[in-house]
């Protein structure tokens, strides 16, 4: 069978990173964010076309800078499990940190979303770029990169253990022997670790998928080195074509070397297409679209999101860049470096830094619905990703898709017609995970 394209759609209600100016457009309800009727008609409209997941992210930080969406909106497990019941085959994948969440917590509300979704949800795992949540947990700062990375690995070892808590047929809940639970099928885990001690046992059986699926975005190598370990699903960065291909061909080796095997790991990389009637209607289209989102403040305030949320209007502009780089090991440390290396080797101030990484550069997918599934079709065969992590600005631009670029992905074998499964693994093609204690009780028979 050829390899299938996987798709996906983030939502971002009233307008996330770089999109500003979307809380303005007519189309757009003001409280999209928070009105579970959005969420659950774009899920609808997602799985009308087949889409394997709908993906919320998250944060826990904000200060009055931050994006429209960013400052009012619904908890990911809570906004998923009501449209887990509007919904049958469409993944339910939420974000949560695995630096201010416990494995046990973490663990049962999973588990309860796979089982009340039927074996449909995934856990996008997060080390939490925003360093000022840590005030809203009582810590004093934010942990440093290789202590969240650390944490996190353990973190979702633990909750894989707990996951395992009872085998696959634990309840024979037989009324003539008066067996509810066959007590030998129930485990507890008893981790101590660097970071964690559980006891267990969770009080939650497994879903018809076994586990919640995995997902993680690593760029950094601490993060390249997590999500080779632990990751079934990968959120890529952007780029060039180039820059694509290099990170998939990288996080695959890595995920080789550490003895798992790489189609088992699904790259998604994140788009934002712009479809119009023709090429050119669809780059001037793009262009409006960044010129009503990227005034210059905005563009300086989201740039100290990546450097603890400092602010760096109170700097000259026209001053060599400021010397931050203490705050980035305890934010979003790839990019700051990048950022620091490109204005000191360039000599950059402050507003051509800002301008350097904030320039307009149009998404790959953007054009006339053929031009758009050429280029999916081409990144995709080229192996610059698995799937698709898609973004739009209004529900009439993810419905343009679903009515003019889907259908060309799918005449050319390239996506379903059809969910292969009700489960989100089954979708994406991953095995169900064994329950560690019954292969070990198989293993022992052998």
């Amino acid at each position: 069978m050829a390899r299938q394209l996987k798709l996906a759609l983030r939502a971002y209600g009233v307008g996330g990173p770089g999109q500003h100016s979307l809380w303005k457009d007519p189309r757009i309800p003001k409280n999209a964010s928070i009105d579970i009727d959005w969420y659950i008609a774009q899920a609808k409209a997602a799985e009308h076309a087949k889409f394997d997941a709908l993906f919320i992210v998250d944060s826990q930080f904000i200060n009055a800078t931050y994006p429209a969406h960013y400052l009012n909106r619904l908890e990911p497990l809570t906004l998923l499990s009501a449209v887990a019941v509007h919904t049958r085959h469409i993944g339910l994948v939420g974000t949560l940190s695995s630096t201010y969440n416990s494995p046990f917590n973490t663990a049962r509300r999973f588990a309860s979303l796979d089982q009340i979704s039927r074996g449909r949800a995934g856990w996008n795992v997060v080390t939490s770029l925003d360093a000022g949540t840590s005030k809203n947990y009582g810590l004093d700062q934010h942990l440093d990169y290789a202590t969240r990375y650390g944490r996190a690995r353990e973190h979702v070892e633990v909750v894989r253990g707990l996951w395992d808590s009872y085998e696959d047929d634990a309840f024979p809940a037989d009324v003539a022997r008066d067996v509810f639970l066959d007590p030998a099928k129930l485990h507890a885990l008893d981790h101590e670790g660097e970071h964690f001690r559980v006891a267990g046992p969770l009080n939650i059986s497994r879903s018809p998928q076994g586990q919640p699926v995995i997902f993680q975005a690593g760029v950094s190598d601490d993060g390249r080195d997590l999500a080779a370990h632990v990751a079934e699903g990968i959120y890529a960065p952007g780029g060039t074509l180039a820059d694509t291909q290099a990170y998939y061909a990288d996080i695959k080796q890595r995920t080789a070397a550490v003895g798992r095997d790489p189609d088992h790991v699904l790259i998604f990389l994140g788009a934002q297409p712009v479809v119009a009637g023709t090429d050119a209607e669809a780059h001037r289209l793009s262009r409006e679209i960044y010129d009503a989102d990227n005034d210059f403040g905005r563009k300086l305030a989201a740039f100290g999101r990546g450097f603890g949320a400092y602010d760096f209007a109170q700097h000259d502009l026209d001053a060599p860049f400021p010397d931050v780089a203490a705050l980035a090991e305890r934010g979003g440390r790839t990019r700051a470096a990048e950022i620091l290396r490109r204005a000191r080797e360039q000599q950059l101030t402050l507003r051509e830094t800002v301008l350097a990484f904030t320039d307009y550069t149009p998404s790959p997918f953007t054009g006339d619905p053929r031009t758009v599934a050429d280029a999916i079709e081409s990144w995709h065969a080229q192996r610059a990703f698995d799937g698709l992590n898609l973004g739009f600005r209004t529900h009439d631009d993810l419905a343009r898709f679903v009515a003019d670029v889907v259908p060309l992905l799918q005449a050319r074998g390239l996506f379903r017609t059809e969910y292969e499964s009700d489960t989100l693994r089954g979708n994406l093609g991953l095995p169900i995970p064994r329950n560690r204690h019954t292969t070990l009780v198989e293993a022992g028979a052998r």
